[in-house]
């Protein structure tokens, strides 16, 4: 899964461009001018991700963008706790098995699904390969603003 996100820009004023996610409902930001709006809205949407990881609730797939949508990437360290904490939710392993499994104790791995907790992009990809998966890190130049 790739954590871009398609956001909707509306200048509502002036001095204000309103950013908006479709997949997000509650991811709303804003600022001065698109630049600033577009990296407010990496903030804010780092923000929704990591409040459905804490609240349990669905992170969803992004939708394919349509016309005059910019892609927002979710930050890396971010993203990377979101594909760990539903490659575990999607597992139906308990925290218990999934420590057990990488020889580590439970609480290690509760702080690995805590979303702002630091945890090593290692020590994610071992727990995703204890799930079948795999972490890959990709790096590209810059499109657009919003992909800052």
């Amino acid at each position: 899964m790739r954590f871009i996100y398609p956001s909707r820009l509306e200048r509502t004023g002036p001095g204000e461009v309103v950013v908006s996610f479709r997949d997000l409902p509650e991811c709303l930001t804003s600022g001065a001018d698109e630049a600033e709006a577009l990296r407010e809205a990496r903030d804010a949407l780092e923000e929704a991700i990591a409040g459905r990881i804490d609240d349990g609730e669905p992170i969803p797939v992004p939708s394919a963008p349509i016309e005059d949508e910019q892609p927002v990437a979710v930050p890396a360290d971010m993203a990377a706790k979101a594909a760990f904490t539903l490659a575990f939710r999607e597992s139906g392993l308990s925290r218990v098995e999934l420590a057990r499994r990488l020889g580590v104790d439970e609480k290690v791995v509760r702080r690995m699904l805590a979303p702002h907790h630091g945890t090593a992009a290692s020590r994610l990809n071992e727990a995703l390969g204890a799930l079948g998966r795999e972490l890959i890190v990709e790096v590209r130049e810059l499109a657009a603003v919003g992909e800052r």
